[in-house]
């Protein structure tokens, strides 16, 4: 199947959102957008106590409200964007394995997520959650808010002008598992958005450092030692993207709090998810836990190995 950048809809204001997103991604990189909704026509598995039958909308109404659903986007969205190309499909089946299947063709995969506050963060709801910890692809996350309009981006049309200024790509690094898939994505996002690529890494002093007269000393040689490891990372792909100006923050600590308030100025926050199949359950790790309960960007997470 073709390649698309691939929006999920259940008909909130969310998934709105996350197709408006989507449609303006789509632009960018020269790809259709498709539509996606899962309608699950089962019916339930029990009775409740009271011995009442539940009424259940039969497969096939089930179906059209899907339809109706996806054309009212599509209209919405194609009035917004014209001359993009968009595909609209009704999956049957519960949400998540419809959105894993989905994403399986999807460059990337873009959900809604509804704002915790007026000044940011998101509520991610449990659909979300598994398909960013089960999925092998991309998937985006947006916020419908007071920042639904979504990034200051420049015309996203090939001959058009550029206009204001984007704000930045930030990448959070991770210097001792940097990947391929999560540095590509970083900054190809920023190429094709004309914006500078922010790269944030997180890092601890030794414990051996700590006391005395060796701290400052110890500090000096650790942060040399950071910088030449960013820049060794970063040199192959500066080479590949040379027209993305890159910033690199190396900062004592862990990552997340510096990416959430990086995520401020940011049209797209990028961090990587390892994939690793647990015992009980997958996981999406504990910085970009931090950053989707807190940021106040959309937040790309990108699985590798």
């Amino acid at each position: 199947m073709t390649r698309t950048v691939t929006a999920g809809l259940d008909g909130t204001p969310e998934s709105l959102a996350a197709a408006d997103w989507a449609a303006r991604e789509a632009l960018l990189r020269g790809l259709p957008l498709r539509l996606v909704n899962a309608w699950e026509g089962r019916l339930p598995a029990c009775r409740p106590a009271s011995g009442l039958s539940v009424p259940v909308l039969p497969g096939d109404r089930r179906r059209a409200g899907a339809r109706r659903l996806l054309d009212e986007a599509r209209t919405r969205v194609g009035r917004g964007h014209p001359g993009l190309r968009i595909e609209a499909d009704d999956i049957p089946g519960p949400p998540v394995p419809a959105l894993l299947q989905a994403a399986e063709d999807a460059d990337p995969l873009v959900l809604g997520s509804r704002g915790s506050g007026r000044l940011s963060g998101f509520l991610v709801g449990s659909v979300a959650l598994s398909v960013l910890a089960g999925g092998e692809g991309p998937v985006v996350l947006v916020r419908a808010d007071e920042h639904t309009d979504g990034e200051r981006l420049p015309d996203a049309s090939p001959n058009g002008p550029r206009t204001a200024a984007p704000e930045e790509v930030v990448l959070g690094l991770d210097l001792q598992k940097p990947s391929d898939q999560v540095m590509e994505f970083a900054f190809d996002a920023a190429r094709r958005r004309g914006a500078d690529l922010r790269v944030v890494h997180g890092w601890t002093v030794p414990p051996y450092y700590y006391g005395g007269d060796l701290m400052p000393e110890a500090n000096v040689e650790s942060t040399m030692r950071v910088q030449r490891g960013l820049a060794d990372v970063l040199r192959p792909w500066q080479r590949k993207f040379p027209t993305v100006e890159v910033r690199t923050q190396a900062t004592v600590g862990g990552a997340g709090l510096h990416l959430i308030d990086a995520s401020r100025d940011a049209a797209l926050v990028v961090v990587g998810r390892h994939i690793r199949r647990a015992a009980v359950a997958t996981h999406i790790g504990p910085v970009t836990q931090a950053l989707l309960r807190h940021a106040a960007a959309p937040v790309a997470v990108i699985p590798h190995h």
